[in-house]
């Protein structure tokens, strides 16, 4: 069990959040989180309902908030994740809520929800469809920031979609548009078959690290084994959404896939192979990672030869 530092004061004295958070950001960096004092801060913010930018200027936490502070701390020591600790995650210009049983969406995937953004932009009503959902992080971006466009979140694990539902009643009782939500296996050959030949954007982060890759405690110990793994080279969700996407995506329709940053010239390989994509490109990470890859359905609505050249892309 992970002890912290005693209290610099015990009774009834308040004690000043920078004090509180230079110990805590000790002991977390001791236990080698990556950001101990961006994390300790974020805590302490959480503990007071405060901005973290203002947190100089509370009057500190009394007894009890020291006591929760410390214990959430603790839990963070033993590596689980912040946003469990929390209970939301930021994405883009918004919070979804995350726990146990969903995917805690990631920044780098804020760049793969940017650019469907972009794509739908000056659509009439564009519709946006999220393989992969989890908590709904990018299906919710979308409709916020296209409020005109009708947005469809598939995911099939019962403990996300309780996430992703929750989610989406939240943003549609804080004005957004409201999205579809479809219980379906996104490697079903007969996915949204009602929707065939009309998505103008098909959006996915699926389970890609491959099985033999060793991956952080907090992913290890609380993200679904089946929202991370995909099997022994990690594209074995990637390969049929692939195929069942260049049925659903209209002529000129896009599609953006998310993969592992070993990835970068397979999964382009994938798009090309499979003939009914053009305009194939690979994008990189704020750190210059391969990231995700997109492409257009052929203009033409039809088959080119399977071993079509690609380019690739620095965006």
């Amino acid at each position: 069990m992970t002890h912290l530092p005693q209290h610099p004061s015990e009774g009834t004295e308040r004690e000043r959040p920078l004090l509180a958070v230079a110990r805590a950001a000790r002991t977390l960096a001791a236990a080698g989180v990556e950001a101990p004092r961006a994390e300790a801060e974020l805590l302490a913010a959480y503990v007071l309902d405060v901005p973290r930018g203002r947190l100089a200027l509370t009057e500190g936490l009394d007894p009890g908030q020291r006591d929760r502070f410390d214990a959430l701390v603790a839990r963070r020591v033993a590596r689980e994740p912040l946003q469990h600790l929390t209970g939301t995650a930021g994405f883009r210009h918004l919070e979804v809520a995350v726990g146990p049983g969903v995917f805690v969406p990631r920044p780098e995937t804020e760049l793969l929800a940017g650019w469907g953004v972009a794509q739908g932009r000056g659509q009439t009503v564009p519709l946006v469809v999220d393989l992969c959902s989890g908590s709904g992080a990018i299906a919710l971006a979308v409709a916020q920031e296209l409020p005109r466009a009708r947005v469809v979140a598939v995911e099939r694990s019962p403990a996300a979609l309780a996430w992703l539902r929750r989610n989406a009643a939240d943003r549609a009782a804080a004005g957004d548009t409201p999205i579809e939500v479809v219980a379906a296996d996104v490697t079903d050959p007969q996915l949204l078959a009602d929707l065939v030949g009309r998505v103008d954007v098909l959006l996915c982060n699926p389970p890609y690290v491959p099985r033999s890759v060793a991956v952080s405690p907090e992913v290890a110990g609380y993200d679904p084994d089946e929202a991370v793994f995909g099997g022994a080279d990690g594209l074995d969700v990637i390969r049929p959404v692939v195929a069942r996407a260049a049925e659903l995506l209209r002529p000129g329709g896009v599609l953006g896939v998310e993969h592992d940053d070993t990835h970068g010239a397979a999964v382009p390989a994938l798009l090309a192979a499979d003939g009914r994509y053009e305009r194939v490109e690979e994008h990189r990470d704020l750190v210059g990672r391969p990231r995700f890859a997109t492409a257009s359905r052929r203009a033409d609505g039809q088959h080119a030869e399977p071993d079509a050249a690609w380019q690739t892309g620095s965006s």
